[in-house]
């Protein structure tokens, strides 16, 4: 396939990236966080090592939607061009990227700046979808230390997650969109329990919760190092396989 716009996760299971590479079935990921989702794997005093995982390595079958809203080969820092206001290093996954640091779920609302960036790449990719026969498949979700700061905002969470979750897939069309979220290996303050649970339990249809908890962190106590941020993409894979692979064999026994 000469001009495949193939997105998959980095790390996604060898024999599911194998079967889709041969197919004529495109993916499609959508990325959206804050720095722990663009990731600050390898980055010291703002500064990235520039050392890339094996398992992070580029692979001409798995592109991204750069700024520009063009297909480029997906390379680390995948966020290097969204997230400009900070240096960028290893992230867990090669997808359509929007995450951006210390953002709080009330600047993902609908309506703001970052959750109509989010729609406007979201639908970028739908546009292409529609070209090559590809599917949105999933969004990734990676967000919630700003929001252990503040009581108001830590209890505030889970309302505000579900809807941005609810809206978001109104927006695009997508009213069953699988989203794989992330709960918190870490929080700015006293507050990270109460984000986790909202995270863990997030009493939504077709969410699935994938815990970082006990991942390494950085010295800053916060960002996941470049090692946990790889267990955490396959992690993440892992968690789509098995949601697919259930979904599958729900519908086939029908």
């Amino acid at each position: 396939m000469a001009k495949s716009i193939l997105l998959l996760l980095m790390l996604m299971a060898s024999s599911y990236f194998t079967a889709i590479a041969n197919s004529q079935v495109k993916n499609i990921f959508l990325l959206a966080g804050q720095s722990n989702m663009s990731g600050q794997g390898g980055v010291v005093k703002n500064k990235w090592d520039g050392i890339v995982p094996p398992e992070c390595s580029p692979n001409p079958a798995i592109l991204k939607l750069d700024a520009n809203l063009q297909w480029v080969e997906a390379t680390e820092p995948l966020h290097a061009d969204i997230d400009v206001n900070v240096t960028c290093g290893i992230g867990p996954v090669g997808l359509v990227p929007c995450a951006l640091a210390g953002k709080k779920i009330s600047e993902w609302q609908k309506g703001t700046f970052f959750y109509n960036q989010l729609v406007t790449r979201a639908t970028a990719a739908k546009v292409l979808q529609e070209e090559y026969c590809g599917e949105i498949r999933a969004m990734l979700w990676y967000q919630g230390e700003s929001d252990t700061v503040r009581m108001s905002d830590a209890t505030a969470y889970k309302g505000r997650m579900q809807k941005f979750f609810t809206d978001l897939r109104s927006d695009l069309g997508l009213p069953d969109l699988l989203i794989i979220q992330v709960a918190l290996a870490s929080g700015g303050k006293h507050y990270t329990e109460i984000v986790r649970e909202a995270q863990l339990n997030p009493d939504l249809p077709n969410i699935v919760t994938v815990d970082a908890k006990g991942l390494q962190l950085q010295k800053d106590n916060l960002h996941l190092t470049a090692s946990s941020q790889v267990l955490l993409g396959q992690m993440m894979a892992d968690a789509f396989l098995q949601t697919i692979s259930t979904t599958s064999s729900s519908i086939n026994s029908q």
